[in-house]
């Protein structure tokens, strides 16, 4: 990288790391709660639906919070098991009912309905969705000094929903990850302190890798896999050295501007 494109990459994500950031992002949904057990919950829900249009996938997000406010806000809504009589509200069969109906995209009712059984599992097993991570995590180290953090909680689930495979990017829980993990900042919110930022990976969108590519920080050929994520999140240390994920507002500022 030439001295001109790391002062260009600085500026970037000086630009578009800003609060109004907030307004159209799926990242507005990290502050729709203020206490943590609701902030994970919500967080890791509203990543994972987070793909396509923006204008389709938000209010899609947004219903399902409201929803769960209805009844006590997302933790206890998942943990009490509400979400099983009245997230199904289409359903023509009436309550605890299958629905194969779709809910966004290709995902269904009932594959929303498994996610949450699984989240469910994991806020029994421990007090909070964090904690249980947490644990693992530390665990696992304790066997792969190398382990990421993104694949302990992709390995975690068995839902669809979840991205899943060894060669995966993982972007839906990388950015996850970006939210719960990267302090100091006016859009991410910080409270996974346990876990190092600048182990991160940066959620490898379209538009990141297209401006990866056009920036020559990547090959041409580069794919959006695991390989290309850690690539260039090793690059972006050289820049960032504690924090590479960064530079995930340059690229991916840099890319929807342009697009809009």
């Amino acid at each position: 990288m030439t001295e001109e494109l790391i002062a260009e990459l600085k500026l970037l994500a000086d630009r578009y790391e800003k609060k109004d950031f907030l307004n159209d992002d799926p990242s507005q949904f990290i502050r729709w709660y203020s206490d943590e057990k609701d902030i994970e919950v919500a967080s890791f829900i509203a990543a994972l639906l987070s793909f396509g249009s923006r204008s389709q996938f938000i209010p899609k997000i947004k219903q399902i919070l409201l929803i769960a406010d209805k009844n006590d806000g997302i933790y206890n809504w998942i943990k009490r098991g509400t979400y099983k009589n009245n997230f199904n509200t289409l359903s023509v069969t009436g309550q605890n009912e299958s629905n194969s109906k779709k809910y966004y995209r290709f995902y269904s009712y009932d594959d929303l309905i498994f996610l949450f059984d699984e989240i469910n599992g994991i806020l029994h097993n421990e007090a909070t969705f964090g904690f249980f991570f947490q644990k693992k995590y530390l665990e696992e180290k304790k066997l792969n000094e190398n382990i990421l953090l993104s694949d302990i909680i992709s390995n975690s689930f068995k839902s669809k929903i979840v991205p899943h495979g060894k060669d995966s990017a993982n972007k839906r829980i990388n950015m996850f990850l970006r939210w719960m993990v990267r302090t100091d900042s006016p859009v991410d919110i910080g409270i996974w302190d346990w876990y190092d930022k600048k182990n991160l990976l940066i959620p490898l969108d379209v538009h990141v890798i297209n401006e990866a590519k056009r920036m020559g920080l990547i090959s041409e050929k580069g794919k959006a896999n695991k390989r290309t994520a850690i690539e260039l999140s090793k690059l972006l240390m050289k820049i960032w050295p504690s924090d590479p994920c960064k530079g995930d507002f340059a690229l991916f500022g840099l890319g929807i501007n342009d697009k809009m």
